[in-house]
C-alpha cells in the first residue's frame, strides 16, 4: 500500500507532498496509526536542513516529523514519538511503538496535544529527568521568547521554581509570557549579571554567543562560589558552538549538561509523557495551533515563524 506524505530527498530543500510505500510494523509492539496531527517544531525544521546531531545523508530520503497523535485501528488516540526513523510523523500514516507512546484521555484534541506537547515536555525532562531540580530553587529561561522557551516558563512554576526569569531580545514579546518575571537579555552583560548570586539553574534554548555571555557575566557576579549553578542546554537557537570561559568552570561550581535525543532514552521520555498530557487536558500548557492541510507542507515550510503558534499539519 501506499501512501502521501511530506518527504525530503535533499538536505536544504523543503518536504515536498509524495506518494510513497506506507511503513510496515516490525514487531508485536509495533501498529500502524492515522496521523491525525504532527507539529511543525524547530527540530523538524532541523531535520530537513540535515543541522541536526543526529542526522545523516545516509537516512534520506526521509519523512521529517518527531511525534504526532495518531488514531489506531481500535479507535484509541495515540500520543506518539518516531526518533530516529526513516518514515517520521508528517504522514497519512505512521508506524508507532506501544511501548513509547500513550493513550491520550478521551475528549482530547490532537491538533491542540500536537501543538503543545513537545513544547511542554523538553523543560519538563530536563528538570525531572537530566537535573536534580528541588522546589524553591530560581530558575533563568534563555531564550524565553521562542515557543519552548515560552512553555519552559510555565513548566518551571508548575514544577516549583522559586523566581523564574524569562530572558530574550524582543521586550514586547518577554511582557506577554503570562506571570513571567521578565529580564531582557542584550549584548550588554549587566543586566544577567545582576542576577549572578541568586540562580540556580539555567535552561538554555539558545548557545552560541549568548550562552557565553550570559555564562560569563552570572559567575563573575557569584557571591557564594560553592552554591551549584546548573546550565541545562536544550537548543541552539543562536549558534552550535560557544567558547566556555575556562576560569568559570574552575572558580565556581557550574555544571554545564544537556538535555536531548541521546542524553535522554526512550523509555525515559516516554515515562513522562502522561503527566504532561494530563497537564494539556486540564488547561494548564497551551500552545495555539496554527494547523494547515498535509498538502500544502511547501509552502507552509517558507511561511515566517510565529512563536507565539505552532503550525501543525493535519489530513487533508
Amino acid at each position: 500500500m501506499t501512501m502521501k506524505a511530506a518527504v525530503v530527498t535533499a538536505f536544504g530543500t523543503a518536504p515536498r507532498y509524495l506518494e510513497l510505500d506506507e511503513p510496515q510494523p516490525a514487531n508485536e509492539h509495533e501498529i500502524v496509526v492515522d496521523v491525525l496531527a504532527a507539529g511543525l517544531h524547530p527540530r523538524v525544521r532541523m531535520q530537513a536542513v540535515g543541522s541536526h546531531y543526529t542526522s545523516s545523508s545516509d537516512s534520506l530520503p526521509v519523512v521529517p516529523g518527531i511525534d504526532g497523535v495518531g488514531r489506531g485501528s481500535d479507535g484509541r488516540l495515540w500520543y506518539f514519538m518516531s526518533l530516529g526513523r526513516r518514515y517520521g510523523s508528517l504522514a497519512e500514516r505512521a508506524v508507532i511503538d506501544t511501548r513509547r507512546a500513550f493513550v491520550l484521555p478521551d475528549g482530547s484534541d490532537p491538533v491542540l496535544v500536537a501543538a503543545t506537547l513537545n513544547c511542554a515536555i523538553a523543560s519538563w525532562l530536563a528538570l525531572t529527568r537530566r537535573i536534580t531540580f528541588e522546589r524553591g530553587q530560581n530558575v533563568l529561561v534563555l531564550g524565553a521568547t521562542g515557543g519552548t522557551g515560552r512553555m519552559a516558563v510555565q513548566v518551571c512554576q508548575l514544577l516549583g521554581a522559586g523566581q523564574v526569569i524569562a530572558a530574550g531580545r524582543d521586550p514586547e514579546r518577554l511582557a506577554a509570557i503570562p506571570r513571567a518575571a521578565a529580564t531582557a537579555l542584550t549584548s550588554d552583560p549587566e543586566t544577567i549579571g545582576q542576577l549572578g548570586a541568586t540562580v540556580d539553574v539555567v535552561l538554555d534554548f539558545l548557545w552560541g554567543e549568548p550562552a557565553e555571555t550570559a555564562m560569563a557575566a552570572l559567575v563573575a557576579r557569584r557571591t557564594d562560589l560553592l552554591r551549584p549553578l546548573t546550565w541545562v542546554n536544550l537548543g541552539e537557537m543562536a549558534g552550535a558552538q560557544a567558547m566556555l570561559p575556562a576560569g568559570a568552570l574552575r572558580s565556581s561550581r557550574l555544571q554545564l549538561v544537556g538535555s536531548g535525543q541521546g542524553s535522554l532514552t526512550a523509555a525515559e521520555m516516554a515515562a513522562e509523557i502522561p503527566a504532561v498530557a494530563a497537564e494539556i487536558a486540564r488547561g494548564t500548557f497551551a500552545v495555539e495551533p496554527a494547523p494547515i492541510a498535509l498538502s500544502d507542507v511547501e509552502r507552509a515550510w517558507s511561511r515566517p515563524v510565529d512563536s507565539s503558534k505552532r503550525i501543525v499539519f493535519t489530513p487533508n
